[in-house]
């Protein structure tokens, strides 16, 4: 399966495509849909450019209403960065006045490789909006995301092949008094994934987000040093899912999960593509299960072995 898809819906909102000028539409109520606007380069070469794109949705529908924007493909993507779509949501802020939620980078595979999307400054966008409440961003290459402040932001999502140090650092460095969600796919050092354990310090240690109920650290080449952290980290208590899913976890994580702090107050643990053996699987499961905890623990990882070393891949990468 493919973990890069097109979302279906956002902040609740079921995603609607505002299609191409020449097809007949029938708008729905500004804030009943999550308004995914995207162009196609490559259809032909009359075909619409972003910015008549965004121009024509804030001329058709009402500003002052729209709740939830999906930003899709705006261009070629390893041409073109995302600030002139962080540029446009500025310069709208007097006009997108109940705007509640933004995804930036909603391309799929066939669209571009998730590594190929240049991403730019995205944080002029919550100082713009400052009641966003829901934020993302699909891509890493150019991310930039220096530490904010941000009162009312609840859930914070970045999805990579490779997520830059100096992101995860800007984001454990931020103060989101208000965010209950916090999902990274830190992604692999090919592909710019750079960040340590260290760096996710701030996080773990707790205190830094006090709502935090959610926290995925996700798509990680390092998923067993990760584990290994998380299973002593103070924030656990305070969370009521946790999600090591798509990476490179193998029996030394999961075992050092078992071996750690408990985590029978969990609703959800969320491990599945891994390279846990059914064993370990079978004691993590005898560990949490009579307690309620809902654990996913399916998709086993691809792995090969060449002249005795066994090769272990993240669910995304490229």
């Amino acid at each position: 399966m493919s973990h890069v898809e097109h979302l279906k819906e956002l902040h609740g909102l079921t995603a609607f495509d505002f299609s191409d000028p020449g097809a007949r539409q029938e708008l729905p109520d500004a804030g009943s849909v999550a308004w995914r606007l995207a162009v196609d380069p490559y259809r032909d070469s009359s075909a619409e450019e972003f910015g008549d794109l965004w121009n024509r949705f804030l001329g058709s529908v009402d500003p002052a209403g729209v709740r939830a924007i999906v930003v899709g493909q705006w261009g070629e993507p390893y041409d073109n960065d995302s600030s002139s779509i962080v540029q446009r949501l500025v310069d709208a802020r007097d006009r997108l006045t109940a705007l509640q939620a933004v995804f930036i980078g909603d391309l799929e595979m066939e669209e571009a490789e998730i590594s190929w999307i240049e991403q730019s400054d995205v944080t002029p966008v919550l100082e713009a909006y400052p009641r966003l409440e829901e934020f993302g961003i699909r891509g890493g290459a150019g991310l930039r995301f220096p530490a904010v402040r941000h009162k009312h932001l609840r859930t914070l999502r970045f999805e990579a092949g490779g997520l830059p140090g100096e992101v995860v650092r800007g984001v454990a460095a931020s103060e989101l008094p208000a965010l209950e969600s916090l999902d990274i796919w830190l992604g692999v050092e090919e592909y710019g994934g750079d960040a340590t354990v260290a760096d996710l310090m701030p996080v773990l240690a707790g205190g830094r987000f006090p709502a935090l109920r959610h926290l995925g650290l996700r798509n990680s080449e390092i998923q067993d040093e990760i584990a290994a952290a998380v299973a002593g980290a103070p924030v656990v208590a305070q969370l009521t899912s946790l999600d090591l899913s798509l990476g490179v976890l193998t029996d030394e994580g999961a075992t050092a999960l078992l071996g750690g702090q408990p985590l029978t107050h969990l609703t959800r643990l969320d491990l599945h593509h891994n390279f846990v053996s059914e064993p370990v699987a079978q004691r993590v499961r005898a560990a949490l299960e009579p307690s309620g905890v809902e654990i996913d623990l399916s998709e086993p990882g691809d792995s090969w072995e060449d002249e005795g070393v066994v090769h272990r891949f993240t669910a995304v990468a490229e």
